[in-house]
Formats: C-alpha cells, structure tokens, sequence
C-alpha cells in the first residue's frame, strides 16, 4: 500500500511539475525573422516599465526594441532588498558578466547614494545587483519565463541578449521609467 502511495504522490508532483512547466514556459523565444539585427554600438537604453518595453538608441535614433520581463512585484520604484521591485531612474552599465546564473548580464550602478541614504535612515538594506540578462541558464536557449518573474531585474529572452551583450559598453546610459 506504501508503494502504491508513493507511486501516487509521485504521479502527482510530476503532474504539477508539467502544469507549472506549461503556465511558465512560453513559444520558442528566437529572435523573429522580419526584425533588423542590432549592429553597432548603443549609447543609450530605455526601459518603460508600464509598457514592458526596452528600446535601444545611438546617437537618439531608435535602433531596437525588445519586451521585457521585470520584477515579479513590478509597480513602483524598488525601495529595499526582496521587494521584487525594479528600479526607476538613470543608472549607467558599471559590470559585464559573461559568467552570469542568467543568459549573460549586464550591471547597473543601483543602489546610487540617495537610495543608500534613505535605506540607511528605514533602517534596511536597499537591495542591489540589477541586471539585464537573458534566461536562467538551467533553460534550455529556445525557452523563455512568461510574466515578471526576476527580483528586480530586466529579463529578455537569450537571443535578444547576446544581441544586446554585443552592443554595451561599460557606461551606457539606462534610465527606467514607471
């Protein structure tokens, strides 16, 4: 009767398993065929959260647009560590990982030193570590997670982040708007 449970509970998880694999994961997330690829060098990245959108400039001429993924509690501007919040405001590109837990990444320069000073007078820690990257790495390339799922970060699928990768230089400008 034990094995017979066991077997049962384990049919169960495995069915769980597959509707949460099914709600997360999303088409094939490849680049699609009619889009211009990014060449060249970006001066400039904007993210407008409300819009789930990221655009890319040179010299201010829009030269790609992506959709994002953002922190899983995504309204407002982050105020602490765990608050699932994406940043809002202008930050630079500080760090390049090629060696990321996600699909390469690329740091901004959060907390700045107002958000140090207002956390330091709450009394928490105002959280740090905003990238954009790509997927988590355990996926497979082609999958990408549906919905705002990242701690505070901008996701886009891998493709689009080699993409990107290719085209930031450490000091690129980001300005996040609600």
């Amino acid at each position: 009767m034990k094995t017979l449970a066991g077997l049962f509970s384990a049919l169960a998880l495995a069915l769980v398993v597959v509707g949460i694999a099914a709600w997360i994961w999303t088409h094939p997330a490849a680049i699609p065929q009619d889009r211009v690829p990014l060449t060249g060098m970006v001066d400039r990245i904007v993210v407008e959260k409300s819009a789930r959108r990221m655009m890319v400039f040179r010299d201010d001429v829009l030269l790609q647009t992506y959709r994002v993924a953002l922190g899983f509690s995504p309204l407002g501007d982050k105020e602490r560590q765990g608050d699932g919040r994406t940043p809002e405001g202008v930050y630079k590109i500080d760090r390049r990982n090629d060696a990321s837990a996600y699909h390469l990444s690329l740091g901004l320069d959060y907390p700045h030193p107002a958000d140090r000073q207002r956390a330091a007078t709450g009394g928490y820690d105002p959280g740090g570590d905003i990238m954009i990257h790509g997927q988590p790495n355990a996926l497979p390339d082609e999958v990408a997670l549906r919905g705002d799922w990242t701690a505070g970060c901008i996701a886009i699928t891998n493709a689009e982040m080699r993409e990107l990768f290719a085209a930031v230089a450490i000091g690129t400008l980001v300005e996040i708007r609600p």
